[in-house]
């Protein structure tokens, strides 16, 4: 048996998700522990995803205040389980993205490893999307390879879908390595396009959008963007997906209600997600969903409605909870990491090969 600690901080940015997960070699989760994210905290690095005075010592000083966060929910999960570092092989920590631009060779997550093992006593392992990108690769997504860990074994063709601020699926055929890109959009836009109008941090179940109506001239012109037109291995984040992109469409278009607005961001992140799988397995026989988005009643809706042969449906109905994939899967790739286990997919991010990911700071 180990224990490992995975740590997820995505771009949402609405707190940090803390999974403690056993190995043995079964992947199964222990306990949870979630800590919002401080407005001051949100708000800085939203402002460090785009260039902006004193960058380096602000993103210096916000990633001290983010470990001081984590090690603080890590001692609360361990506290809550009587259990001592020593106790604990090893945490996996993301870190907060703040920029992504693999096609310039660089991926930027901040998250002061070092200090993180300082204060906390246990060893560290982060950085998992550098050497995927320095091999050629994409560095994103990375959780397609846990994806296959976790459901491997079973027939037919299945996928599962992250939704959180971007969405990215993972392909799983039998016999066949485990394929997967960014879709585009996940709750990003709708997320932001309902904390500028209605001051909310979201759209709980999707009832705004459901109150308005799909405006097909502004989703045309969203569904325009050069991303939508490539296929992967591909990903993207807040450089490309922000809200200046969607500001920069309406205003060369009639004023539309704010509702109609985010309507049409769903029927945006939907319709992406449905094309993209259906052109890359058409054949799905089940659609398994994770992220904070399978809380989204009209997407999930809509979703099933755009794929009436395929099942979709919550990682829930496999035993694993879809809140805390991500959270669970940066703790497997510790363990990848610290077992020297190739953990990325050349097939998913174009990387030249396999590769070990990850950078180790020991407790």
């Amino acid at each position: 048996m180990a224990l490992y600690i995975g740590v997820m901080s995505g771009t949402s940015l609405d707190g940090l998700d803390i999974a403690l997960v056993e190995l043995t070699p079964a992947i199964s989760l222990v306990a949870t522990h979630y800590i919002p994210m401080p407005d001051a905290l949100r708000t800085e690095l939203f402002g460090l995803c785009s260039s902006g005075p004193d960058e380096i010592a602000r993103s210096a000083i916000a990633q001290q205040n983010w470990v001081c966060l984590a090690a603080q929910g890590i001692h609360a999960l361990l506290d809550s389980q009587k259990l001592k570092p020593e106790d604990v092989r090893a945490i996996g920590s993301h870190g907060q993205t703040i920029r992504h631009e693999p096609a310039r060779g660089f991926t930027v997550q901040i998250g002061n490893p070092a200090l993180l093992s300082e204060l906390t006593g246990i060893t560290v392992v982060s950085d998992f999307r550098s050497r995927d990108v320095a091999a050629g690769g994409q560095g994103a997504p990375l959780v397609p390879a846990f994806h296959e860990a976790l459901f491997e074994g079973r027939t037919g063709h299945r996928a599962v879908l992250n939704v959180g601020g971007f969405s990215n699926l993972s392909l799983i055929e039998p016999e066949k390595p485990v394929a997967g890109f960014d879709c585009g959009p996940g709750n990003v836009l709708l997320d932001a396009w309902i904390h500028q109008q209605r001051h909310e941090h979201f759209d709980r179940d999707g009832q705004w959008a459901a109150s308005g109506k799909v405006e097909p001239t502004l989703l045309r012109a969203l569904l325009s963007d050069p991303f939508f037109l490539t296929k992967g291995p591909k990903s993207t984040g807040r450089e490309v997906f922000n809200l200046p992109w969607l500001t920069r469409h309406l205003s060369h278009l009639p004023v539309f209600a704010a509702e109609d607005v985010q309507a049409t961001l769903l029927e945006l992140t939907a319709l992406t997600i449905v094309e993209s799988l259906q052109s890359a397995q058409p054949d799905t026989d089940e659609l398994l969903v994770c992220g904070g988005g399978v809380h989204n009643r009209t997407l999930m809706k809509r979703l099933a409605d755009l794929l009436p042969d395929t099942k979709v449906s919550s990682t829930a109905v496999y035993g694993v909870d879809p809140d805390w994939v991500e959270a669970m899967a940066f703790a497997w790739l510790a363990h990848c990491c610290l077992e020297n286990i190739p953990a990325n997919r050349p097939s998913v991010t174009g990387a030249r090969g396999l590769r070990v990911l990850g950078a180790i700071y020991p407790a």
